[in-house]
């Protein structure tokens, strides 16, 4: 039906007959001559229509609308130089139209417009619901234009390491990963379920016992949680398993890999190695194990500095076990406010909302004299003070935001004043205006995490994470009790403050897989009845291996320049786990649910 893309013709083509398909763009009537922007995947071009070259392609131009589907066939030609158009890649030629076939035609009113040339802010649902119309407008086409090249570049660099891609089950069984799964019930199998995957885990595994040696998948994954700007109930990692590899063999090859895809996708040769932290470190600096790097306000500990004070805020804190800490905050007194800091201000939301009590601020002046409330300055010595503003790096006009309770609350509140005063000060640039690119590596994250409402220890990452040999120890005798306090040899990316992915090596010994999952309360026949299938694979010469799993819409989106990975997913669910275009999730036929043993007890609240 056609010979070229709307977007690929050149000056290079001047003179040659074309046929074109697409959607018109604009129309514009100059009284004599019709011209036509006609839009297809590849770009526009300028369609001109003159009525000396024959009736019938001028009067089917006389009747278009926006969004007809045309072929037209014609000749392409220089544009006079005086209507060169400089903004689109084809703006130095057109072609002039011979016959003009109309396609289909636009029988409904358009819900907003769909043209190159209309910047509109269309409301987010309105998209979603005509999300067949949004993916024609130039901006989401150019986001799954790029989502296919970054998986494509990824699929070429491991295949050129030597992996190979296997597909693992969607039908699987439910395993405690941590967020709700996705249940599906077996007809054939009356009152038993399967569960959708919230990750290939267990199966890479399993192909790594299987002798595959280095796998990957572009893996689709399910889970019921609730959702943000950057999560979906069903998303794509891009997923891999190595055998007889080493962490920082493993850390090594995904830097290449993410190198090649930025070189690819944005042109730019990424530095390497990538930075990186322990995650003690970036707890104690940032407040988060994501720290975005791109600007300073590190959080400084000053818990030693005031753990005498006559400030009980203070002193309280450091006594009961946590911390004080502090951002300095450069040209903050006159950035900053006393209203905003105080209850009531934007500032002091931000850490309420974090779970802090409040914020004490001291501000600096001239001479190193300090401006607070009278609590804080008649309780602070002189040596304390002049330790203080040392550590800090405070001078004249610095304000010092203080955090003080229990370590993670304090961390947590500061992290989030940190971010929204970064953004707020000029020290990130948002969306599409970035071009700082922060990769960090975040390693040896603790085992577990202790869980207070259920007063038990899980796993921070999952329980197939291999503990450090060093803290672990060679006595297995020992395990029980040095595994509580034990690293793992795991390992996350970040970027600009966002986690692009995370991996570990994993455990190879079935007795000290047994192990971990005893230490997270999980009995051993409960043990064996949801993990025997790998604890018997691991009895059965499992090599070491380890891997990583990257969110892959996380990636583009950054890539994109965007704000939520929804801009990035052909149909993406809302907030609400909806599909506005298709209606899921719906109700079904009772003849479905009896058929699967299933009924609902479901009774609307309204």
């Amino acid at each position: 039906m056609r010979s070229h893309g709307c977007g690929d013709l050149r000056s290079a083509d001047a003179g040659r007959s074309v046929q074109l398909c697409g959607w018109v763009d604009r129309r514009r009537d100059h009284g004599g001559v019709i011209f036509i922007d006609l839009r297809d995947r590849s770009g526009t071009i300028q369609v001109t229509v003159d009525p000396d070259r024959g009736d019938g392609a001028f009067a089917a131009a006389e009747q278009l609308r926006s969004e007809y589907v045309l072929q037209i066939q014609g000749t392409v030609r220089q544009r006079p130089s005086d209507s060169l158009n400089e903004r689109l890649a084809t703006g130095e030629i057109e072609v002039l139209a011979e016959t003009i076939t109309v396609l289909n035609t636009v029988k409904r009113t358009l819900p907003f417009a769909v043209s190159v040339h209309d910047d509109e802010n269309v409301r987010e649902e309105l998209r979603l619901r005509h999300r067949y119309l949004d993916l024609r407008r130039e901006r989401m086409n150019g986001n799954l234009r790029l989502r296919h090249k970054t998986i494509q570049t990824a699929r070429h660099f491991l295949e050129a390491e030597g992996f190979i891609e296997v597909e693992t089950p969607v039908l699987t069984r439910s395993t405690p990963e941590g967020a709700r799964d996705y249940l599906v019930p077996s007809r054939v199998n009356g009152g038993e379920w399967f569960a959708l995957p919230q990750s290939p885990q267990l199966f890479k595994q399993l192909l790594m016992v299987g002798g595959l040696e280095r796998y990957y998948q572009v893996a689709r994954c399910f889970r019921d949680e609730d959702l943000r700007a950057d999560r979906q109930p069903e998303f794509t990692q891009l997923d891999m398993e190595m055998s007889f590899t080493t962490q920082e063999q493993i850390l090594a090859l995904n830097e290449g890999l993410i190198a090649a895809i930025w070189k690819a996708v944005k042109g730019i040769e990424l530095p390497r190695p990538f930075p990186r932290l322990t995650w003690a470190e970036a707890m104690e600096r940032y407040g988060t194990d994501r720290p975005d790097t791109r600007y300073g306000l590190e959080l400084v500990n000053v818990s030693d500095i005031v753990a005498t004070s006559g400030f009980k805020v203070f002193s309280g804190a450091v006594a009961s076990g946590g911390a004080v800490k502090v951002i300095a905050i450069p040209g903050g007194n006159d950035a900053l406010s006393n209203v905003r800091i105080k209850p009531g201000g934007d500032v002091f939301s931000e850490a309420t909302t974090a779970g802090a009590g409040g914020l004490a601020f001291i501000r600096v002046r001239e001479g190193g004299e300090i401006d607070t409330i009278g609590a804080i300055k008649d309780n602070l010595s002189e040596t304390g003070k002049a330790e203080l503003l040392r550590r800090t790096g405070a001078v004249p006009g610095t304000l010092l935001l203080f955090g003080a309770g229990d370590t993670a609350t304090v961390n947590k509140a500061l992290d989030r004043v940190r971010q929204s005063l970064a953004k707020e000060l000029g020290l990130v640039a948002e969306g599409r205006a970035n071009d700082a690119w922060n990769f960090l590596w975040v390693v040896d994250f603790p085992m577990f995490e202790f869980n207070a409402g259920e007063h038990r220890l899980e796993a921070l990452h999952h329980p197939f994470c291999a503990p450090n040999t060093d803290d672990l120890g060679a006595d297995p005798a020992a395990w029980a009790e040095r595994l509580p306090g034990a690293r793992a040899q795991a390992y996350d990316l970040v970027l600009n403050g966002l986690e692009l992915g995370g991996g570990s090596l994993r455990i190879h010994d079935s007795a000290l897989q047994r192990q971990v999952l005893q230490t997270i309360g999980l009995p051993l026949e409960e043990a064996e009845r949801q993990f025997g299938f790998l604890i018997e694979a691991l009895d059965l010469g499992a090599p070491p291996h380890g891997g990583l799993a990257f969110g892959m819409d996380r990636i583009v989106m950054l890539l994109a320049g965007e704000d939520s990975i929804r801009d990035t997913i052909a149909f993406p669910k809302t907030q609400q786990a909806r599909c506005l275009l298709t209606g899921a999730p719906a109700g079904v036929a009772t003849g479905q649910l009896e058929e699967l043993h299933v009924a609902s007890t479901w009774v609307d609240p309204q």
